[in-house]
Order: structure tokens, then sequence, then C-alpha cells
């Protein structure tokens, strides 16, 4: 608790004024979403008017006169008015259409395909956009309708204006989903005070409930990603040790495996189903249905009427088990990576945190259990947890904490420097915020700008890695090569949020840009970027290291040429002969791969150029003494 609130000369607020600036914890889930108020580090969840459910389903109708309902009403129109409701959306924030999961081959939205653009520097992929009720909207609209929804209902229960909130988004989501989360919060008229990465939120409700010091692990597998958390908590700090996750692994990808399962066994029945839109809704939510009894009971009998052909269905535990089987081995190889990073071994996790909706299915349950080898914790809700940790994080950024919330960056951040390798600036469990810098140089003579590409990813070569942003750096003083200094410093917020900036020292020319991702990136890509620098890193250093020498020696041939063409007068035939000979047989062995060789003859071409060099010092030397007293030269 804050024992004092100092302010600014002249800025203190009138009595009660901070009172009436209430924030709130969002958890905008991708199959319900909750918010949350704290009040003394004591955190409730915010409920109906009714004083019943917590829960909000993510799921948003929009009908032809322009209304639109949010929440459990609106999914009980999905069987009637399917092609007017939008469910699942946080599976689409900063994403583009081949992200879009289908059913049968069929998408489960009417959408929008963006003009492509005619200039091809400007051909950046563009958010998905879905026609619903006759309007064309994107995922950050449809999501700013359920944060109203909720905005409303904390003002209800809590009776006056609610601005401010902390939103929970998945560990892996990347700049795009992050900024698409933050536009839907503006839209809506919500200041969000902070991003939190959900595991952190739960840790954080877990740590101040239970007092909970040591080593904890948050397994979170919600509707539509999947996160794993390693936290050290202690005396109040709540540091991320290591994370990892899957940005496209959900209780989602649970109901697509249910219907697909069920149309395999009508087309057994000699049915072919044409499904459209409408119809894959339908079909998810059913499948949704079937999951959640499976919780609870053994088997499952179900009706599925497609085109008026009705088949019956009976689907066992077993049978789900079966199904999902392969989706809970990959939260658990991803889980064992995580703990690998961080050097801890699974007994040494003092207790497991679950979190998410997908974490009432047993199976799911037992294999965490069996991993850790202990029974997890999951006496706080799971789907109320994330909500509450955010709302204490709201109360600490408002009204002061002794708490201390120490978040990473998933993958690390860095530059494109010559022959495409990538030069990381800020390693991937890097705490938030931070800032970091290096000084780079030029490679050219003469060279007046500088492009700086800016990535994102662990493995060396840049074609490897995400691609975030470029900008220009420009004016820099005409120099030898490897005389500028320039400094490229990256920024990372509270939010996850990256801003690099660029500036030449002896000038203070200066560029910055505040990155903006684009929507389009494939949603496995991000899931896919850690195993791949794993499997491969081997071939990574190797192509880094051959990489590395075929720039160095690039380099020494633009120099000695740059030199043979200023300073012609010193060379005679032999010379000439030699290092034209040495320049040839290293440019050859720069097209092949042997590294050694490639050294091996820039150390020759060094040699052949070694008598050229004396004499160019030997000159150096007599003109800066021509006319000097030698008693007047310092030995």
């Amino acid at each position: 608790m804050a024992l004092l609130t100092i302010h600014e000369p002249g800025q203190t607020p009138l009595p009660h004024e901070e009172e009436r600036k209430l924030a709130v914890g969002i958890d905008l889930g991708t199959t319900n979403s909750v918010v949350a108020m704290s009040r003394n580090e004591k955190s409730e969840v915010l409920r109906n008017a009714d004083g019943g459910s917590a829960i909000v389903p993510s799921v948003v109708h929009y009908a032809t006169d322009g209304t639109v309902t949010v929440g459990e009403d609106a999914r009980d129109l999905i069987d009637s008015e399917a092609s007017q409701v939008v469910s699942s959306v946080k599976r689409l924030m900063g994403r583009g259409l081949e992200d879009v999961k289908s059913v049968a081959g069929t998408l489960p939205y009417h959408v929008e395909i963006p003009e492509t653009p005619t200039d091809a520097n400007a051909a950046e992929p563009q958010m998905v956009r879905l026609n619903v009720g006759n309007r064309v909207l994107t995922p950050v609209e449809v999501s700013a309708d359920i944060l109203r929804t909720l905005k409303s209902r904390a003002e209800q229960a809590l009776e006056q204006d609610v601005e401010q909130a902390v939103i929970t988004v998945p560990a892996y989501f990347d700049d795009a989903a992050r900024t698409a989360t933050k536009d839907a919060a503006k839209l809506a008229g919500i200041e969000v005070l902070r991003l939190v990465n959900e595991p952190t939120a739960a840790a954080l409700a877990y740590g101040l409930d239970n007092g909970a010091e040591g080593l904890y692990a948050v397994y979170d597998l919600g509707g539509g990603t999947f996160d794993i958390s390693l936290l050290k908590m202690q005396k109040g700090v709540f540091q991320v040790k290591s994370t990892g996750g899957d940005a496209a692994l959900g209780g989602d990808d649970f109901d697509h495996v249910i219907v697909e399962t069920i149309l395999a066994a009508r087309k057994e029945q000699g049915i072919v189903d044409t499904i459209d839109s409408s119809a894959a809704k339908r079909l998810l939510k059913i499948a949704r249905a079937i999951k959640e009894a499976l919780t609870d009971q053994d088997q499952v009998d179900v009706a599925v009427d497609i085109n008026d052909a009705e088949t019956t269905h009976r689907v066992t535990r077993a049978d789900f088990d079966a199904m999902i089987a392969p989706m809970i081995a990959r939260t658990v190889s991803i889980t064992e990576q995580v703990l690998d990073d961080a050097d801890i071994l699974p007994e040494d996790v003092k207790g497991v945190v679950l979190v998410g909706g997908s974490t009432r299915v047993p199976a799911v349950r037992e294999a965490v259990a069996s991993l850790f080898e202990q029974e997890p914790l999951s006496n706080i809700d799971p789907d109320e947890v994330v909500a509450v940790g955010a709302a204490l994080q709201a109360e600490a950024l408002t009204g002061g904490s002794d708490n201390l919330l120490l978040d990473v960056i998933p993958l690390s951040l860095g530059l494109e420097t010559m022959g495409g390798i990538v030069e990381k600036v800020i390693d991937r469990n890097t705490p938030i915020p931070v800032a970091k810098g290096q000084e780079f140089t030029t490679y050219q003579d003469g060279q007046s700008a500088m492009m700086i590409h800016v990535v994102q990813g662990e493995r060396e070569m840049v074609d490897q890695c995400r691609s975030l942003a470029r900008f220009v750096l420009s004016g820099i003083p005409p120099m030898a090569a490897g005389a500028a200094r320039i400094r490229v410093t990256f920024q990372v917020d509270a939010d996850g949020l990256l801003t690099v900036s660029a500036r030449e020292e002896t000038t203070g020319v200066e560029q910055e840009v505040a990155v903006k991702p684009t929507y389009g990136i494939s949603e496995n890509d991000m899931a896919n970027m850690l195993r791949d620098s794993m499997v491969h890193a081997r071939d990574d250093m190797e192509l880094r290291l051959l990489t590395e020498a075929r720039v160095e020696a690039r380099r020494n041939i633009l120099a000695v040429q740059a030199a043979m063409k200023a300073d012609v007068e010193l060379l005679d035939d032999e010379d000439t002969a030699a290092i034209n000979a040495a320049v040839a047989e290293l440019e050859a062995a720069m097209q092949g791969d042997d590294r050694q060789v490639i050294n091996d003859l820039a150390e020759a071409l060094d040699t052949a150029s070694r008598p050229f060099a004396e004499k160019r010092m030997d000159r150096g030397i007599r003109r800066a003494l021509a006319g000097q007293n030698v008693n007047n030269v310092s030995p």
C-alpha cells in the first residue's frame, strides 16, 4: 500500500478527485472477457446487473438496423442469424486474411479482400476485414464493441465513469496484435495504462492472494493462444524469467478438430456437406458445447443438422482426448523448452498456475500434473484470474503499490548489418521497460546515408527473422569507411512496444521511428521462430561466420582498390600484378562456401599488398615531417 503520494508543485488534485478516476483490469479474451476492480489490493470481478455471471462471451451481433449486441444474447443468435455474428475475433487481431482459420475449407466469416497497392514499396499486408450485417468491420472495431460493453458493466457496477484500464494480452502477442489491442481500447474510449501479459497478470493475482515466493510456472491455455511463463516471486517483485508459447493454439483448435471429426463421420455415412460461413459458426458452437460437457461427463450424444440432413454422434472423453493429444503434446514441448531456457528442472518449480478456460479440460490438467509431478493450482477461477491480476496492476499504477512487475521481451530485437547478418541489440527474456544502444559505422568511403532495418527473431540471418521496420539515416558527413559513429538505440516500453532511433555522433543528425508493425504476419511465425533457432543453431552460426568472412574480405578488397586508385604512382608492375592476382583469387573463393579458404586468401591479399602499404606509410611520414627540424620531433 502506498504511504505517501507526492505531486508536482501546482498539480495537487482537489480532495477526492483521484478517487473519482477509477481504473479497472480487463481480460479481453478469445472466448470470454472479464472486467475487475481492485481496492486496497483486494480485487473482485464485476458481475452483471443481477449479480450473476462475471463472464462476458466475446461474441458480437450486428443487426441490419445498426444495433450492436455483445455477450450471451449475441451468442444465442448464432443459430438464427449466424451471418451477423462474430466470435473469437481476438485470433484476428493484427492478422491478415491468410491467418483466418477455416472449417472444411470454408471461412467462418464473409471476408473483404483489400485491394493490392500499385506501389510495390507500399504493398504491406492489411488486417483482415469482415462483412457482418451489411457492415465492413476490422477486428479492432469488433474488439472495441466488446470493450465498450465491459466499460459499461464497470460503470454500472461502480456507479461512476471509468476511463482507464490495464488490459491483458497473450505473452506471445506480437507488436501488430498489441498495437491493434490499444487501438481497440482507444476506439472504445478507454485509456490503456498498460498492456500486461496474461500469465504475468495471473501470477500477480496468485502472488498477492497467497503471499507466495519462489519459482512458479503459469500455464495459460485460452481460446486462441497458449502461453507458458516461468516467474520468480520474491518480496513483492514478480520477475518473468522465461516465456514461450504458440499464438495459434487454444480451445478454438479443440473445437475445430471436433467439427472436422463430425464432418468426417457424416462423409462415411455418404453425406457430402456444403459448408457456408453460417453453418461453420453453428458447428463450432456445437463443438464448444461438446468440449465443455466432456469436462464433467464421459460421453456426449449430439444431433447435427446441415442442409436438412441430420445425423447423431456420440463423442466420448477418450475420443476427445485422442483428438487433442497432439495439441496438448505441443504445449508440453513448449513448456519443456521454457524450463530449459531458464536452466530450471520441473522439480524446482514450487507451483503451477492454471489460466484460461481450456485448462478445465481433464486431459490438459493431467498432462500438466504429469510434467511437473504436482497438482496445479486452480483455487482462483481460471476464467477470472487474469482480470483479477490486471485490476491489481491498475490499482498499483493509479494509487501505488509495494509490488513491482517485471515482464520480458519474448523474442530478440536487432538490426541488419552487411551481408544480411542480424546483430542482436536486445536479447529475448530481457525485462521491460528497457533501452539499449549500440554503435555502428559505415561500410564504404564517402557513405552519406545508412538504411536501418529492424528485425525480430532468434536466427542469425535477416531472411530468417521477421522484419519490423526500415528507415534511412541521411546527412552522414562523407568520411572514410569505418570513421562515422552511428548510435542506434532501441527502447521498449512497458507495453512491449518498440521505438528505434539512430544518431550520427559527430553531427547530431538523428532519425526515430515508432515501429508500426504490418498486420499481415502469419500467426505461426512467432511460435516457430524460437523452435527454428534451436533446431538450426549450428547451421545458422556456420552461415553467419561464412557471411562475416565474405563481408570482411569484400571490405579489404574495397580498401586496397581505393588505395591503389589514390596512390597509383607508388605502384610498380610487380606490386600491381601481385595485388590483382591476390584479389582475383579472393573473389573466386568468396563465391564458395569454405570459410577457412576465404580467411587464408584474405591474409594472402594482406601479404601481397604490404609492400604497397609500407610505401604509402613512408610517404605519409615524409609529408608529415617536411619542413620540420628533426630536433623538434618528439620521440
